[in-house]
Formats: structure tokens, C-alpha cells, sequence
């Protein structure tokens, strides 16, 4: 249980210091009007509190990922806790601050938008149709995963079908009405309650004394079942996503950034969330260990129940917390992916309208925009939840690692410290490309192939970085 309590330490601890760190290396001024107060419209652009942005912000992020990809990934054992700690601090909350920031600082443009003012027009066009499509796809999982529970609660009654269309319903709603009609009064609600069930699963595992694996030297290894077919790198990097890095995060930052009243909110904003996620991660990784009796025990009953992640979170929650306390956490895990999912044909549609310049204050405009996003989402409901939720998790990476470029160049530009986001560009590069080479879904290149191959992609972006760099050192970017 020390790995544990070190892990939480050190992730509050990457808040404290660190996010300060690189709020100092953006430049964040409280003087500066944010596009809240300076294009306010009472549909996107409303400024909020900081709690109530803080909130929408964590359960815009925290969808399935730091539950469903930090229980599978527990799977290889205490080295997840590795993961999630170092890719939330140096990484996933790197990627977020700055994806809010510049959005913040480019009057709320979508993600695909800001990317293409650093990376150029190619990369815009690029990011303007891969991020639509990731959308579509989250919005996709993000209702089949919460349906498929909702019918465990309701077997014989309600099926998936009914929840999908009720589901979907919702999705409309909360894509169409302004922001702080409906997501700004609940999101608050079952933000704190995502957070209740984590502090309640942690409070549980203290009290009633399970061993939670120690991360030493012995336990540095691959201790998942198949080993061979799922090595830690890059499998592990990809599977715990969200608990610690996600490209879904940038589409949803300038949602906030929209309505957010101060830049010197955004360190809370943005960097926190992503550190909030990173200790749910880390609690459902560390229940996951122990509640079966190990990491043996935990690879034994996920194979058992075809890597079902949402049944154990059913018999985690449902042990730890009581019936009650189990249908509190089973509904948070509920309202988790479904107000993600929400937000992810929101943030399709400021995509699309932006690329189209279509203004959103007249609601037949949102609808124009809005349905055929719709229509599509629901086409891909009807395929394998397990095929769109392995693309899904890759294509979630390769978009952090192209904005985690795009912060890198816009740093370089403006001759701030880039290191902060140009090793962990460089890492994501090297996984998502080794990934991509050697997974069965990908192109199932040898491993003793696929490695030096993905690697040697991401020196050679390094060195595409340093070169034209190199031309923006002498002719910096106008801020």
C-alpha cells in the first residue's frame, strides 16, 4: 500500500509545483479579457465560476477511460501506477493545460483550428475530419458502455435498445441547449459524485486492509496473463489512456475555454481535472489488484469474463461500498461516460461550425450541423463494441501526440521552455507508431521489426522538429 499512497502523494504534489511551473512557461495573465466576457452569446460562450468549469471539465474527461483503461490495465501489474503518475504530471496535464490555454488565447477555437495555426494548413484539414471521426466514435462508445449496464440493472424490462435511444435523446438535448441550460446544472452534481465513489472505493481498500501490489524491482515486469501478445510497451501506454493521457481531452478544453473568466483559472481548470482523473485512475488500478487477491487472481477473472471491465467494477463497487454505495458508484460510472459522450457531439458540432463558419445561436443551425453527426453516431452502435473501443484507444493517442506537437511549435516560436511538451511528444510519437506497426489491429509487423521501425519515426519527427525550429528561433511568431 506504500506504492499507493506515494503514487496519490506524488500526483498532488505534479499540481502543486509542477502545474505552476507551466503556467509560468505559457505566460498566463490575469489582465488579459478572456473570450467568455469578450464574446459572451448565451449559447457557448458563458462565463462560469471556476468550481462549477473545474467540474464540467473533470466529467467531460473522465469518461470510461480512467475506469475501464486503468482496470485493464492493472492487469500488467504495479508498473500501471508508474504510468498513470508520470503520464498525468509530465503529460496528459501538460497536453491539457495547453490545449485549454490556447484555446483560451485564440478567442475558444477548436482544437483541430489551433493545431492548424501551429502546424500548419495541411494539419488542420487533417485534424478537422480525424477529430470529427474520434468524436463520433466517443459519442458511439460512450453510449453503448453505459447502455450495457443500464440493461444489467434492468434485465427484462429495459433492453439495450430502449437505453441506446434514450440515451441518444438526451445527447441531443444536451448538444443543442446552451451550455449552462443543462451541463452547467448537472455536471456540478455527478462530478461530485464520480468523485465520491473514488474517495469512497480508496477509503474501503484502506479500511479494510487489502494488499495493494508494492511497484519494486521484482514487480517492474509484465505480469499480465498473455504477456507476449500484449508487451508493456506500447500496449500498456495505449490501454490507460485517460487515467494519464488523452487526445480527447483537447477536443473537449475549449468547451471550457469558452467560459472560463480568467487565465489564471486555467492551472485549476485544466491541469487539476487531468490530476483528478489521474487519481481515480489510480484508485480503480489499485482496487483492481487487490480486490481479486493479485494481479494473477485479477488476469484469471478478467479472462474469465471475456476482459469485462464493467462487471468488476460491478463486484468491486457492489463489495466495497454496500448495495447502496454499489448503485451510487454504478451510477457514477453511468454518468461518466454519458456526459463525455454528450460533449463529444458537442464538441463535433463546434468542429464542423467552425470549419463551415456556420454561427450557432439559432438553434436550426446547431440542428443542420448536429444531425447528420447523429446518424452516424447511431450507424456505428451497431457494430462490435470491442472493435470501435480498440481504434477508439489509438486514435485517442495519435491526437494527443499531434496537439502535444502543436504546443511543442508554438513554444519553439515563441522562445519559451518547449521542453515541457516536446519529450513527452517524442514518447507518444515513438507509441502510438509502434502501436500502429505491431498491434493486430493495426498491421501485425513483428515485434523485432515494428520497435526500431516506430522509434526510429519518432527521431526522425524529432529532427524535423529541430530543423524547421530552427527557422522560427530567427523569424518568432507575432503573439
Amino acid at each position: 500500500m506504500v506504492t499507493f499512497f506515494i503514487s496519490v502523494i506524488a500526483l498532488i504534489l505534479g499540481y502543486l509545483l509542477y502545474s505552476r511551473f507551466i503556467e509560468k512557461v505559457f505566460g498566463a495573465d490575469s489582465s488579459r479579457t478572456t473570450p467568455a466576457l469578450r464574446l459572451e452569446d448565451g449559447v457557448d460562450f458563458v462565463p462560469m465560476g471556476w468550481g462549477k468549469v473545474f467540474l464540467i471539465q473533470f466529467l467531460n474527461i473522465a469518461g470510461l477511460g480512467p475506469i475501464f483503461g486503468a482496470i485493464l490495465g492493472a492487469m500488467f501489474g504495479p508498473v500501471a501506477f508508474f504510468w498513470i503518475v508520470l503520464g498525468s504530471i509530465f503529460a496528459g496535464a501538460v497536453h491539457d493545460y495547453f490545449s485549454g490555454m490556447l484555446s483560451v488565447k485564440h478567442n475558444g477555437l477548436s482544437i483541430p483550428e489551433v493545431v492548424g495555426k501551429y502546424l500548419g494548413i495541411g494539419f488542420k484539414q487533417f485534424m478537422r475530419g480525424f477529430t470529427v471521426v474520434l468524436m463520433v466514435l466517443v459519442g458511439a462508445v460512450f453510449i453503448m458502455g453505459p447502455a450495457n449496464i443500464l440493461t444489467g440493472f434492468t434485465s427484462g424490462i429495459v433492453g439495450d435498445t430502449i437505453w441506446i435511444w434514450i440515451i441518444f435523446a438526451y445527447y441531443l438535448m444536451a448538444t443543442l441547449l446552451p451550455i449552462d441550460k443543462l451541463i452547467g446544472r448537472i455536471y456540478p452534481v455527478f462530478g461530485l459524485a464520480l468523485l465520491f465513489m473514488a474517495v469512497g472505493i480508496s477509503v474501503s481498500l484502506i479500511v479494510n486492509r487489502y494488499a495493494i501490489p508494492e511497484l519494486k524491482p521484482g514487480n517492474i515486469i509484465n505480469m499480465n496473463a498473455e504477456a507476449d501478445k500484449f508487451p508493456i510497451f506500447p500496449i500498456l501506454f495505449i490501454t490507460i489512456a485517460c487515467g494519464a493521457i488523452s487526445g480527447f481531452h483537447s477536443t473537449q478544453a475549449p468547451l471550457m475555454a469558452r467560459c472560463i473568466k480568467n487565465e489564471r483559472l486555467g492551472r485549476r481548470v485544466f491541469y487539476g481535472a487531468m490530476i483528478a482523473e489521474g487519481i481515480v485512475a489510480l484508485i480503480w488500478a489499485a482496487a483492481a489488484m487487490s480486490f481479486f487477491g493479485g494481479v494473477r487472481e485479477l488476469n484469471g477473472a478478467m479472462h474469465e469474463h471475456s476482459n469485462n471491465a464493467a462487471w468488476a467494477v460491478n463486484e468491486i463497487s457492489n463489495t466495497l461500498l454496500g448495495k447502496i454505495g454499489g448503485i451510487l458508484a454504478i451510477l457514477g460510472v453511468v454518468a461518466a461516460p454519458i456526459t463525455s459522450g454528450d460533449t463529444a457531439f458537442r464538441s463535433a458540432r463546434l468542429i464542423v461550425s467552425d470549419f463551415l463558419k456556420v454561427k450557432q445561436a439559432k438553434i436550426i443551425n446547431r440542428l443542420y450541423v448536429s444531425i447528420p453527426l447523429f446518424v452516424i453516431g447511431f450507424l456505428l452502435t451497431q457494430i462490435n463494441f470491442d472493435i470501435i473501443w480498440r481504434y477508439f484507444a489509438w486514435s485517442n493517442q495519435t491526437l494527443a501526440t499531434i496537439v502535444l506537437w502543436a504546443v511543442s511549435v508554438y513554444l519553439i516560436r515563441e522562445n519559451k521552455f518547449y521542453w515541457v511538451a516536446l519529450i513527452p511528444s517524442v514518447f507518444m510519437t515513438a507509441v502510438t507508431m509502434t502501436y500502429l506497426l505491431i498491434a493486430p489491429e493495426g498491421f501485425g509487423i513483428p515485434a523485432e521489426i515494428g520497435y526500431p521501425i516506430g522509434i526510429g519515426l519518432a527521431l526522425l519527427a524529432l529532427f524535423v522538429f529541430y530543423y524547421f525550429g530552427s527557422i522560427h528561433y530567427k523569424r518568432p511568431a507575432s503573439v
